[in-house]
């Protein structure tokens, strides 16, 4: 975290309700998220602070300030806690191991606080970084076919998550992935997106940018941005340049030598900037990146 999120952060030992806050380890422009203990329940878990950190200051009582009036009426601010919320109903209706569950949302320190179980790994970021991309045929066909198995049942819920990206793709051990950070999502499978909204350069299609039409095919581009990061080590080309000039060599082209042509079929269909020119629905990929033709291949390496 940067030292401005550091200097905002409630110290270890700190109680709200029945949790102690053990350490931060984690955070962005709108919240913190802290390791804490549930002293009832005698278990580590995820807190989530909702601190947008240029609108607030923290006192000596750990409570936040709004640094004008202003900034508590105008987004992100009073319009962020309810978006907080929201992302916490949203979560509350959806139970699947490969999201993460929300066991608790409450009000304190005049902002809101969400819990979230605790579970040990690290996001893909990390396994990008480490490795400057290059990650295994075995360990994409790992990790992206079950990440697609809990998009599904966001999808089959009505909601969009639209912000799917390394960061919020948690690898527990065995590969097994965890969706993260629901804050972008819509509950709506269908809209047109009007007003400000979560996206992150490189993975968000055109659609997010220019306030197209979203819903599963928008998320299938995040998909394929993310799994092109897990070859090439970055996110492909933003949207916006592309949607001038796409210079965006096919993953065909690019990883032939690296990956079967069926994985990198499938990465190409999931960044076609034609939004109808995409898998529609989750089942179109995972069908596609199950085929048996697909599966022979990948045992014979």
């Amino acid at each position: 975290m940067e030292s401005s999120s550091l200097d905002q952060a409630l110290p270890k030992g700190h109680m709200l309700h029945s949790y102690r806050i053990e350490k931060s380890i984690g955070g962005g422009g709108f919240s913190l998220v802290y390791l804490a203990t549930d002293t009832d329940r005698k278990r580590k878990v995820v807190l989530k602070e909702f601190l947008p950190l240029d609108k607030v200051r923290r006192l000596e009582d750990a409570s936040i300030e709004f640094l004008s009036q202003e900034s508590q009426n105008t987004d992100p601010s009073a319009a962020g806690i309810k978006r907080f919320f929201n992302e916490a109903a949203a979560l509350a209706k959806v139970s699947h191991p490969y999201i993460v569950k929300v066991r608790d949302v409450f009000r304190a320190n005049n902002t809101v606080y969400m819990v979230m179980d605790y579970h040990k790994g690290k996001d893909l970021r990390w396994y990008i970084k480490r490795y400057s991309g290059r990650l295994s045929e075995r360990f994409i066909v790992t990790v992206f076919p079950h990440l697609l198995e809990g998009l599904r049942e966001l999808h089959e819920n009505g909601l969009l998550h639209l912000d799917i990206k390394p960061a919020n793709i948690y690898i527990r051990p065995g590969g097994k992935p965890l969706l993260l950070d629901f804050g972008a999502v819509r509950e709506s499978m269908t809209h047109r997106i009007r007003g400000p909204h979560t996206l992150t350069m490189g993975y968000a299609p055109i659609e997010q940018h220019q306030s197209g039409h979203v819903g599963a095919w928008t998320d299938m581009y995040a998909i394929g941005a993310s799994m092109w990061a897990c070859m090439s080590g970055s996110a492909p080309p933003k949207s916006l340049d592309r949607n001038k000039k796409d210079t965006l060599k096919p993953a065909v082209k690019s990883f032939a030598r690296q990956y079967s042509r069926q994985l990198l079929e499938a990465v190409d269909w999931c960044l076609q900037m034609e939004a109808t020119q995409r898998p529609q629905s989750v089942d179109e990929l995972l069908d596609f990146m199950r085929s048996e033709e697909h599966t022979s291949e990948l045992q014979s390496h």
